[in-house]
């Protein structure tokens, strides 16, 4: 085993690396550029040394100022995490030219799984299943549209260098095949430096589902099952489990044969996956083969109890892997949710700003927490939006999901916008409870996107005691320091009125040492939990339902976080409520002929002038925000009155653009 070794990465994969060093007692270094300073896997690893500015190609793309960090601290090894240069086949050359050990897999296995064109001739040659597309990288948009008419529409266009949602691209029809070629080419230069992008069938209503194999130098390839990673956005995968609720014992076989033969045939050492969509019919397909440690790793080193950083160390040391493929066993299920920095009400803009609180779950009762920020950190435009990956096991699937549920309600994050709603509702959809899911799953069950202020009626039957003893203990407690006493008075009932979506409930509360009795539609609800009325989160029962509420003062009012839903709410005296029904509603301002910036980012491109005439769908500017291009196009025939941002500008949410004429 190694004595010390450098993670050349940052972020949650960083201190989940440094993690599993520490416990089998190897040093670590990490790599910061200027804008990580103080981040925690810099704080937490042995030691640490900067490497450039923050844009990451001044930084964590440089691969000789890493690898000379490394021989200047006298790492023996490099461990490249996902992301950045951990699939780059060159690096991992400069590693073992410098005299280190790179933990992954040889440079060959990387350039022939790496590359998505060769990929995919050489699982053809290994006898795994691939899908119909184009053997060679396309340049031409004519060329696109007539191998898309070929194979037939929908199709994906996909950087051959790309991965994480970034360079891909549907398309219907031919003017949406052109477009998705320039657009998955731009983001993929931007992002990998090789604008090379090829053509393949999509597959309707699939499945995306994977198997991790772990091999090592010695011969030894084995798989450790799939995980299924359906729920996505953008071809960003968002929700992932383990094992898939769709797959049956045969199938989960035959996946696994093959992606241990793909492995088998590039010999392949170290961690990697093999990504394959799954037709209705449980057809399945090579898609990818990731050679690196995949992000949704945690689910499966719940299933299998097995450590796959420390794996990875040990194979790179050259170590035979202790077991065998009948050694592995599917132990309960597991779930993973990726917190963003991102607003999903606003078409999932990228947030940043400084976390002004961060307060992830307990690691307990089967949940896991992978981050890479803390309270007080700032979320920058540099690097990917995740801030941490939040994981559950359990006995089976639904013990999963309920604790999932319960952690996503317990986590609390402010001062930037967050998923944390989102994916509470995808998690505790109907659909995703019965396991019937697809990679449309979220613009099917979503198509206008997410609003996270849709309170069923019952939630408002959990949330409206808890604010409501929430309310009764401020004002009891208010009471007392007017009084300037801390005598207990007999229990005083408070009548309100809880308005919750436009909703009036009129409750009766009773308070005593250990929460609160509340009468509400004629029934009494017990309420027992902390009933400290300075504390954010609320834990505790709803009758015999275990919960937990989030609960900020909004000037008069609260914003509660609960189920997916983050709603405002009003506790009113009956008297007062009577009032606040005749107030005039305030509109907000017209913005019908203004352009503005979705998101914080750079304004990469501004396609029109002033004068100009745009037709609906029309592109009218580029914002790049996160390592991700979006296109802001017309919604209605118009004419630009003035362009208010140059190309280059940086960008503020919410910022003016483009203006249009009235009318």
């Amino acid at each position: 085993m190694f004595s010390k070794i450098l993670i050349a990465n940052r972020g949650e994969i960083a201190c989940r690396v440094i993690k599993t060093a520490k416990r089998l007692g190897v040093k670590t270094v990490a790599v910061y550029s200027d804008a990580d300073a103080g981040t925690p896997h810099v704080l937490q690893a042995d030691e640490a040394v900067a490497i450039g500015p923050a844009p990451a190609a001044e930084s964590y793309l440089v691969a000789e100022r890493i690898i000379q960090a490394a021989k200047d601290t006298g790492a023996e090894a490099i461990h490249p995490g996902f992301g950045f240069l951990s699939e780059n086949a060159g690096f991992a050359r400069a590693v073992a030219e410098a005299g280190l050990v790179f933990i992954g897999p040889p440079p060959s296995a990387i350039d022939a799984m790496g590359d998505k064109i060769e990929s995919k001739r050489l699982a053809k040659a290994a006898g795994v299943s691939t899908v119909p597309g184009s053997a060679d990288a396309i340049t031409d948009p004519e060329e696109v549209v007539r191998i898309s008419n070929e194979i037939g529409y929908p199709v994906m266009l996909k950087a051959s260098a790309g991965g994480g949602g970034k360079g891909m691209r549907i398309a219907f029809n031919d003017d949406e095949a052109r477009d998705g070629l320039v657009r998955a080419a731009s983001e993929a230069k931007s992002s990998f430096g090789d604008d090379r992008v090829f053509v393949e069938k999509f597959v309707v209503d699939p499945r995306h589902i994977e198997i991790q194999v772990l091999a090592d130098s010695h011969g030894n390839t084995v798989h450790l099952f799939e995980r299924e990673c359906s729920i996505q956005r953008r071809h960003q995968k968002v929700v992932e489990e383990a094992p898939s609720p769709f797959l049956d014992t045969e199938t989960r076989a035959a996946m696994g044969a093959q992606a241990v033969a793909l492995a088998a045939a590039v010999g392949y050492d170290s961690a990697g996956t093999v990504e394959f969509i799954v037709g209705p019919n449980r057809d399945f397909y090579f898609l990818e083969m990731n050679t690196r440690l995949q992000v949704e790793h945690p689910v499966t080193e719940l299933i299998t109890g097995l450590d796959l950083v420390e794996q990875m160390l040990r194979v790179a040391s050259g170590e035979k892997l202790s077991f065998a493929q009948d050694d592995l066993k599917i132990n309960g299920w597991a779930l993973e949710c990726r917190l963003y920095a991102e607003d999903p009400t606003r078409n999932f803009s990228p947030s940043i700003g400084r976390l002004t609180r961060y307060r992830p779950p307990a690691e307990k009762d089967g949940v896991r927490v992978d981050t890479g920020v803390a309270e007080g950190g700032e979320v920058s435009m540099f690097y990917d939006p995740m801030l941490a990956k939040l994981c559950t096991h359990g006995v089976d699937r639904n013990e999963a999901i309920n604790r999932m549920t319960l952690a996503l309600d317990r986590f609390q994050t402010r001062g930037i916008r967050h998923n944390l709603t989102f994916l509470s509702a995808i998690v505790d959809h109907p659909r995703h409870r019965s396991g019937n899911i697809s990679t449309a799953f979220i613009e099917e069950e979503f198509p206008d996107g997410f609003a996270n202020d849709l309170l069923a009626d019952a939630r408002m039957d959990i949330i409206a005691p808890v604010i409501a003893a929430r309310h009764a203990a401020n004002a009891e407690r208010d009471r007392a320091l007017a009084a300037n006493s801390a005598l207990t008075p007999p229990p005083l009932v408070h009548d309100y009125a809880v308005l919750l979506a436009d909703v009036r409930r009129d409750v009766s509360v009773t308070l005593d040492g250990h929460g609160a009795a509340v009468v509400m539609n004629g029934q009494t609800i017990r309420v027992s939990g902390d009933p400290d009325p300075a504390k954010l989160l609320f834990e505790g029962d709803v009758g015999d339902i275990q919960v937990a509420v989030q609960i900020d003062r909004d000037g008069p009012g609260y914003i509660i976080t609960h189920g997916g839903v983050e709603a405002r709410a009003l506790v009113l005296t009956p008297e007062v409520a009577e009032l606040h029904a005749l107030m005039p509603e305030k509109l907000p301002p017209d913005t019908s002929n203004l352009l503005l910036s979705p998101m914080p980012g750079l304004l990469k491109a501004v396609m029109v002038a002033a004068g100009d005439t745009v037709e609906p769908g029309q592109a009218l500017a580029i914002v790049e925000a996160m390592k991700m291009e979006n296109v802001l196009r017309a919604e209605k025939t118009a004419e630009i009155a003035a362009v208010e941002a140059e190309a280059g500008a940086s960008l503020a949410a919410d910022q003016v653009i483009l203006t249009f004429v009235e009318g």
